[in-house]
């Protein structure tokens, strides 16, 4: 979405739109896909030269259980708040920023694409290490068998650096 700068002034003002976003999978720990768009609420209001942002984003997902390898669906839900301040180098790029720019997001020309911005807070939003369940036992690390639906029938010793935990007794 784009919002002309003319249009945000120091009245706050709510603009709602959905959008499908093209996330890639670059980054992400497990595939990730969006069935449905993500529904964006935003207002926006300018205080001075600097633009606030304050909304939430809700939507859709299927991704693949990080442990089982299944696919499940969940919702993202996240509120986001942001401020963009104007680019104090519009013309010359090479210009380093100084260490107080450098947390800071600009704006430049006649409006503002909000879609960066979206992607971020949804990139945010997306868990890390994804679970169709807690309980979910994953898949059996010498057969591969996906240990929620059968047991696994395999024989594999494990891993050998944890062989002196298996004859370890407690006394208690």
């Amino acid at each position: 979405m784009r919002i002309p700068l003319n249009r945000i002034d120091s009245v706050p003002r709510e603009s709602r739109f959905s959008e499908i976003p093209d996330i890639g999978q670059e980054g992400l720990s497990v595939a990730m896909r969006f069935p449905s768009p993500i529904h964006v609420d935003v207002t926006c209001y300018r205080s001075g030269r600097e633009i606030f942002f304050h909304g939430g984003l809700k939507g859709d997902v299927e991704g693949d259980c990080s442990r089982c390898l299944e696919s499940f669906p969940f919702v993202i839900e996240k509120s986001f708040d942001f401020v963009l301040t104007p680019d104090p180098l519009p013309t010359n790029k090479n210009i380093e920023l100084t260490a107080d720019e450098m947390g800071l997001s600009f704006y430049s020309g006649e409006e503002i694409d909000l879609s960066p911005y979206v992607r971020e807070q949804i990139l945010l939003a997306l868990p890390l290490r994804p679970l169709c369940s807690e309980s979910c036992r994953g898949l059996c690390p010498g057969c591969g068998a996906e240990l929620n639906r059968i047991g696994c029938g395999c024989t594999s010793p494990g891993d050998p650096r944890m062989a002196v935990f298996r004859n370890l007794r407690l006394d208690r």
